[in-house]
């Protein structure tokens, strides 16, 4: 929760396919094939606090020496009221933002004592938690910001070393909305290879029940067994998202790997830059209830030994002046360096079907790219909006010329991505999925990288950031 911060909420694989609204399940899980490093499944007496040996509470705005507000500019005091932080009899942890008669808020914040949880060489880390978000919606929701996430140990008693510890943001949710993000925040701020201050991440409906109505599975597994090494996103065990180490360059990778581990927090936030963007006004209003409480059933770490089906990593041949990240800038340029924030208008797709075809696209262009096919794929985040306007969907063609001789060798349609009807810019990504594709990629000399963006489906127009907003990356080293 630092920068556009998330929440992480841990959640594992396959095991937790379908789970709906429920009181505690019980005991920790035990997933075939992994050990469990450390758990807590927050049994005890109703109105005690959790475990001092498992936690330490966080109190007050800030750290000590830290940035004001947290760092998100989120409104509420964190205490260690048994009103805003306890167990509650029945094996769950309860987190309550709670409001007083001065208009002045509080909540609760919880970080692990443990700040070395991290995979070794070879093998998968697994931080999960099951979860129910503050079960209201609507005006009355408008500012709520749970969280569920991991920062990089080096940032205890430092507090100006983010995001290049990195961040693991297993699942935030902001306002009500029935969506869970998951999100990886590294490298510098603003900008940067991880899009800061909005980071990598991509966002998707829980699965049956509403994330506020019922309990959710929240995972994010490290998978060092791999190369190269990978993130993954999960809720109910199914995967919404994903980031490679090849997504970003080896020092970023480094600073956010190459350290002791991380801690794990929990906390439930009021206002902040999050929910504000989201909202597109300032969070929380008059209307905003207090008393909604997060419950968190368990919150577990497993490892688990490689599968020996690791890949090796391509040895690019050494090139100079290859972008692998290209951000949309404006005028229809694509630069390997992010400029000011702006926006493109998607032209309204006039209620017509234009899935997998571009309709008044922008285009983004850049040429002269050279550079060595690493054997990878087309990753792309995109941060679209389509302000109130019900039914639309954004969709991308991201196209390459290996020659520059005006022909495109390899052409990719992801599938669109349908935005909700509230204010505020969503992450469009490959997670999507590949709709179509023709050709095949190779080593680029002299070549071009084309991006299309349109409005696939819908009756009104939307934008695409660009500058530091919105960014494709290339599979080329």
């Amino acid at each position: 929760m630092l920068g556009a911060l998330t929440t992480t909420v841990i959640a594992v694989g396959a095991v937790m396919a379908a789970l709906v609204a429920s009181p505690a399940q019980g005991a920790v899980p035990s997933p075939t094939g992994w050990t469990l490093q450390w758990s807590d499944d927050f049994n005890g007496s109703a109105g005690s606090l959790p475990s001092s040996a498992n936690w330490q509470i966080d109190t007050g705005h800030s750290y000590a020496g830290g940035p004001t507000n947290w760092g998100t500019g989120e409104v509420q005091s964190y205490t260690s009221s048994a009103s805003n932080l306890s167990l509650d009899g029945s094996g769950n942890l309860k987190i309550t933002p709670l409001r007083d008669a001065s208009g002045n808020w509080t909540s609760g914040r919880i970080e692990t004592q443990r700040s070395d949880f991290k995979p070794a060489a070879g093998s998968t880390l697994r931080i999960e938690g099951r979860i129910q978000m503050p079960n209201v919606t609507g005006t009355a929701a408008v500012g709520y910001w749970p969280a569920f996430w991991a920062l990089g140990a080096p940032y205890r008693g430092n507090y100006q070393n983010w995001p290049a510890i990195g961040e693991y943001d297993v699942m935030e949710n902001v306002n009500g909305i029935n969506k869970v993000w998951g999100t990886l925040h590294c490298g510098t701020n603003p900008g940067g290879p991880c899009n800061e201050t909005t980071g990598l991440g991509n966002s998707v409906a829980c699965p049956g029940s509403t994330c506020q109505s019922g309990f959710h599975t929240y995972t994010f597994e490290w998978d060092r067994s791999v190369s190269p090494n990978v993130l993954r996103w999960y809720v109910d065990g199914t995967q919404f998202h994903s980031v490679s180490q090849s997504s970003v360059d080896a020092t970023t990778w480094s600073n956010m790997t190459d350290h002791a581990g991380y801690f794990i927090l929990l906390n439930v936030a009021m206002g902040g830059a999050f929910p504000d963007a989201i909202q597109g006004s300032v969070t929380p209003t008059s209307a905003t209830e207090p008393g909604h409480p997060m419950l968190v059933d368990y919150v577990g770490v497993w490892t688990k030994a490689g599968s020996g089906t690791s890949t090796p990593t391509p040895t690019p041949t050494p090139t100079t002046g290859t972008p692998s990240s290209l951000y949309l800038l404006g005028g229809g340029s694509l630069g390997s360096a992010a400029s000011s924030a702006g926006t493109a208008t998607l032209t309204s797709a006039g209620g017509t079907n234009h899935d997998g075809t571009p309709y008044q696209q922008q285009t983004f262009t850049k040429t002269g790219v050279t550079g060595t096919y690493t054997g990878g794929s087309t990753q792309f985040d995109l941060y679209v909006d389509a302000g109130s306007t019900v039914g639309n969907g954004q969709q991308i063609r991201v196209s390459y010329d290996l020659t520059g001789d005006g022909s495109y060798d390899r052409t990719e349609t992801y599938s669109y991505f349908a935005t909700d009807p509230v204010t505020g810019y969503e992450h469009y990504t490959q997670t999507a999925g590949l709709r179509s594709s023709s050709g095949s990629l190779g080593n680029l000399s002299n070549g071009t990288v084309r991006v299309e963006v349109w409005n696939a489906i819908g009756n009104g127009a939307s934008t695409v950031g660009t500058g530091n907003q919105s960014v494709v990356r290339i599979p080329f080293g």
